[in-house]
């Protein structure tokens, strides 16, 4: 199986949201509005954590897919690359995880 990443569904979302045959649930989905949108991701997560809490290994994989879908198509709606989204993560693992949180909650 060749290697997938979050870059290749990155694209694969870019160039789906724009078509116009019906054909295409991200292009549904974002003809919809960013509203809607959130909506679904917010449902994927919540999904995802309940297929977690289940010890449902099966659908825990299955609901974050799902998770990871709407997100990148949320973040698209918004113009955030994915590419800023892994330099800020890279930026916060710099430090430890208690630091880089109370950083935040001093803002």
């Amino acid at each position: 199986m060749a290697e997938f990443s979050l870059q290749d569904l990155e694209k694969i979302i870019a160039s789906r949201a724009s078509s116009t045959d019906g054909s295409s649930w991200t292009a549904k989905l974002v003809s919809s509005g960013v509203e809607k949108a959130a909506e679904k991701l917010g449902e994927e997560a919540v999904e995802t954590v309940v297929a977690a809490i289940a010890r449902d290994r099966d659908g825990l994989r299955d609901e974050a897919a799902d998770l990871l879908y709407h997100l990148l198509v949320v973040l698209h709606m918004k113009g955030v690359a994915l590419g800023d989204v892994l330099d800020e993560l890279q930026r916060r693992s710099a430090q430890s995880g208690v630091a880089e949180k109370a950083s935040r909650e001093a803002l």
